[in-house]
């Protein structure tokens, strides 16, 4: 009985391990809630104050404190690290508010990020401003891109389209009235158009006007034709559909001037006009030219393109150009326009160059980080923007056939946009005709 009973619990013990050990390959968030997070926990209470003293990340008492402690208290003075405010438990990682000494900075804690992630043992470690004063240090336990499944409350709303997963475990969300125009870069198979087609699908249960520009023939685009406004596959029908686009811009202006207001979200909910989005495929194909003939049409796009980067965001007409490529050897105003496109995701290249002109001047930092993203990772990416800041992310996969349900499930939703008929794509007679007014107002969400 006594060798039943050492048997069974010897056999117990096997499989709770491996079923652990299942659970950390196949299930990484229940072995990361079962063992990860109490682990990680207890390590981050016990060597906290050691771990920040050897980082560097302490500072020297003030005279009243260090006074106190030595006289009064009648025990060692020592280095004071950022005080913490909340540890909460999550199911990817392990979030912590600090209070800042005087004397330290976020960026000293950004600095050393790897030195903490490799103390405490976790997957990376991300820290991010909440307040003056305030950094919220976020803890990933595993690799959350590695199978990529985003929150159930990322959904799309106003001018907001959640479209990956960052490395801290939220999402990344692409939000047009902070961020208006973007420029996406990638090389072949790198997720570029995966990540479009995500940004398509959100933007498709939007009230915005959905403007296409695909000069590989539509290849890409012409399966989303039912929640189009305007689709065009021609450099030549692309200067005239900018043409269309800039007036559209000016004729706002002009109404705006007249109501005596500076943006379309300070008009009356009634005369807001509908917003439209510029979904720019390949860039290059807008900028090269085979003969002489063509720089006077090359020459219409990019003066079109620019002043819609530099003015349109007030009007509410945004850009997302996409490329493989985006620097000074497509000619002249590249650069210029590269300049406008204040939010930037660069997922896999094929040389440090094409990263850093995504990404060396709104975040220099990024550039390494863009060019050691793997082959076999797909749809991964830096992010970055103007303010500095950035993180890696991953798109989830998603197949044309779902996007292309989504357009037709939602077609009802092209706005009524006489300006962009000629270039209303073809849309088969079984998806249901628009029926929304140009004016139709947005809600507004800050």
């Amino acid at each position: 009985m006594t060798d039943l009973t050492m048997w069974l619990e010897a056999t117990g013990a096997l499989a709770g391990a491996g079923g652990l050990g299942y659970a950390k390959v196949r299930a990484p968030r229940v072995y990361w809630s079962l063992v990860g997070l109490p682990v990680t926990w207890g390590r981050f209470t016990i060597t906290y104050r050691s771990t920040m003293d050897v980082c560097g990340l302490t500072v020297q008492p003030s005279r009243l404190r260090a006074f106190i402690t030595r006289n009064v208290a009648r025990r060692e003075v020592l280095p004071v690290p950022p005080k913490v405010r909340r540890v909460r438990g999550t199911s990817t990682g392990l979030r912590v508010t600090l209070r800042l000494p005087a004397g330290l900075e976020p960026a000293d804690l950004m600095a050393a990020s790897e030195r903490l992630r490799h103390a405490w043992g976790v997957h990376s470690v991300t820290i991010a401003e909440t307040k003056p004063g305030y950094v919220e240090l976020r803890m990933t336990g595993y690799d959350v891109l590695r199978r990529v499944r985003l929150p159930r409350r990322a959904r799309p709303d106003g001018l907001t389209v959640p479209v990956a997963l960052r490395e801290d475990g939220t999402a990344f969300v692409r939000d047009y009235r902070k961020v208006p125009m973007a420029l996406t870069l990638g090389a072949n198979s790198s997720g570029k158009s995966v990540y479009q087609r995500n940004l398509i699908k959100g933007l498709a249960r939007l009230p915005v006007a959905l403007v296409g520009i695909d000069c590989k023939r539509g290849v890409e685009q012409k399966a989303y034709a039912p929640r189009l406004s305007a689709l065009v596959t021609t450099p030549d029908d692309a200067a005239s559909l900018l043409d269309v686009l800039v007036a559209e811009m000016e004729s706002r202006f002009d109404l705006l001037s007249a109501r005596g207001v500076s943006d379309i979200w300070e008009l009356p909910e009634g005369l807001r006009p509908v917003p439209v989005v510029v979904l720019v495929d390949e860039v290059a194909e807008l900028f090269l030219i085979s003969s002489k003939k063509d720089e006077e049409r090359r020459e219409r796009i990019v003066t079109a393109l620019i002043r819609l980067a530099q003015m349109a965001r007030a009007v509410g007409i945004y850009l997302e150009v996409c490329g493989q490529r985006f620097g000074s050897e497509l000619g002249k105003g590249a650069t210029m326009l590269r300049a406008q496109l204040t939010g930037r995701v660069v997922h896999r290249v094929n040389d440090k160059q094409t990263a850093e002109m995504g990404l060396a001047d709104v975040a220099p930092h990024a550039v390494t980080a863009a060019g050691l993203i793997p082959a076999e990772r797909p749809g991964t990416a830096v992010a970055a923007d103007s303010s500095g800041g950035w993180a890696k992310i991953r798109t989830p996969h998603t197949s044309r056939d779902e996007v292309v349900a989504v357009c037709r499930e939602f077609a009802h939703l092209v706005p009524d946009f006489p300006a962009l008929d000629p270039f209303r794509p073809h849309v088969p007679a079984d998806v249901p005709a628009r029926g929304v007014s140009l004016v139709k107002p947005l809600p507004v969400t800050d």
